[in-house]
């Protein structure tokens, strides 16, 4: 009998985040998926070994980055980027019954969700109270326990668990709307050919150049960065960490080389995971 392999995921059943998890993995037969109520939660059973991956979101196309993500993995973990997995966001509106919208007094959601349909809430729901949910799987399962005059936005997969209602679907302003989700783990994977670096450069201290110092050392090895991002360092205002994203692997040599230059010139250079980029036709 093989052992299952643990991954934990940002739950209850029926989010995005499961359906990511559900899309990446290619046999699901041989995983125990356990789902945590948040994502430092599922980041920290990592971290502990209750579970040997984990899946959060990182960034949306809308919204931008999930700061508590990027910030749990900079500042208190030690788990490391092994995969990502880019999904398209599928909005519904759910309740207990099919009900008209103007019957609608509250809608339950994530934030992110909510600030995803604003068209939608502000031209056909404009009276209701919107009130925020840990996850939109959780806005639908509360709902359950709910007055049939109130609404949540969440997933197909969702209404279904939970035996609601779909009152309208695909109500997210932008149709393009995706969101990309990290597996986390405990080991820097094996070079694919085709992969992608995060890193997260402290700054021993701030004057003029700082930045310009590190993309330079990118830029003169030809160096690609897909993404580029400073956050506060949880010290005194004016203080930011930058977290970068780059195209290659750590091992590769100009990478390896660029990381070891950086090391002398800041503070501290942290490797978030070398990984296999996220390849839409060569998954399900």
């Amino acid at each position: 009998m093989s052992i299952k392999k643990k991954i934990a995921y940002l739950g209850p059943p029926g989010t995005f985040t499961e359906e990511a998890l559900d899309k990446f993995i290619k046999d699901l037969s041989q995983v125990r998926k356990i789902s945590f109520p948040t994502v430092a939660e599922v980041i920290r059973s990592v971290d502990r070994g209750e579970a040997d991956e984990g899946l959060v979101p990182m960034e949306n196309s809308i919204e931008g980055s999930v700061n508590i993500t990027q910030d749990i993995l900079t500042f208190e973990s030690e788990a490391k980027i092994i995969g990502e997995v880019t999904i398209p966001v599928k909005h519904s509106l759910i309740g207990k019954k099919k009900i008209k919208l103007d019957s609608i007094k509250k809608v339950i959601s994530h934030p992110h969700a909510t600030a995803q349909c604003r068209k939608f809430l502000s031209t056909n729901l404009k009276g209701a109270e919107v009130i925020a949910a840990n996850s939109t799987a959780e806005a639908v399962k509360i709902l359950k326990e709910e007055n049939d005059d109130i609404a949540a936005i969440g997933t197909k997969i969702a209404a279904k668990i939970y035996n609601l209602e779909i009152i309208e679907n695909d109500i997210e302003d932008n149709k393009d709307n995706k969101t990309r989700f990290v597996f986390i783990g405990n080991s820097i994977q094996p070079k694919t050919g085709n992969d992608k670096t995060s890193i997260v450069c402290f700054l021993k201290e701030d004057r003029p150049g700082s930045l310009y110092s590190i993309l330079k050392e990118f830029a003169c090895r030809n160096i690609n960065l897909t993404r580029l991002e400073s956050r506060p360092a949880k010290k005194d205002l004016g203080d930011y960490v930058f977290m970068i994203d780059l195209d290659g692997h750590l091992h590769d040599e100009n990478i390896f080389e660029t990381i070891e230059v950086l090391r002398k010139g800041v503070y501290l250079v942290k490797i978030l995971g070398s990984y296999p980029k996220w390849i839409e036709s060569s998954r399900k």
